[in-house]
């Protein structure tokens, strides 16, 4: 079984143990060196005047990603940061915070701008794959200032201040995550077909 997700909607979610020993919150989302799947997340304390831990979880030792908590076998589970940073690239994927960046097609066209990521938790595999971005669209996908979520290949490019689409994923854009899910796949075999 698989939800799909948004990153900022896991931010601040308290992080378990299997005895239920609330043992911090997530601070950041940090995803792979390839930007496709989370690798962990970083830390902070619990309450109003916690800051940033040194420790880390990384995303083997989930034992389970809810709507109200990320649950860990217990806090031996916890590394330190730098075996988490180490492995990736940033904080937030192909070697920087994508949050604000201008997505293009691969034909040059301005879609819109990243104001969340949607990944897809696959309990049975116990995978987070990056599968969509929500943003902020432009004009050419004539929702104007709405937001939208857009589908992702299995890898993601980038160029400077820029994150690359296929131009054909926009025949894939929906408004929320209820059939976003079935969108993705149809776009991610569909560009299977082209090769």
């Amino acid at each position: 079984m698989s939800v799909l997700m948004r990153c900022s909607e896991i931010t601040k979610r308290p992080v378990v143990t299997m005895d239920g020993e609330d043992i911090a919150q997530v601070k950041d989302v940090v995803y792979g060196a390839d930007g496709g799947e989370v690798a962990g997340f970083t830390l902070a304390g619990r309450g109003m005047l916690a800051g940033p831990l040194d420790r880390s979880v990384v995303w083997n030792s989930v034992a389970a990603l809810g709507a109200d908590a990320i649950m860990i076998a217990d806090e031996d589970a916890l590394t330190p940061m730098e075996d988490l940073l180490g492995t990736t690239s940033s904080r937030q994927g192909s070697g920087r915070d994508v949050l604000g960046a201008e997505v293009l097609t691969d034909t040059g066209t301005a879609l819109g701008e990243v104001v969340d990521v949607i990944v897809e938790v696959d309990t049975e595999n116990r995978c987070c794959d990056v599968v969509g971005y929500e943003i902020v669209s432009s004009e050419a996908l004539g929702h104007k200032g709405t937001k939208v979520l857009i589908p992702l290949p299995d890898t993601l490019s980038a160029s400077g201040d820029h994150l690359l689409v296929p131009a054909d994923a926009t025949a894939f854009v929906r408004d929320d995550l209820a059939g976003f899910g079935a969108a993705v796949d149809a776009f991610r075999e569909q560009l299977k077909g082209h090769h």
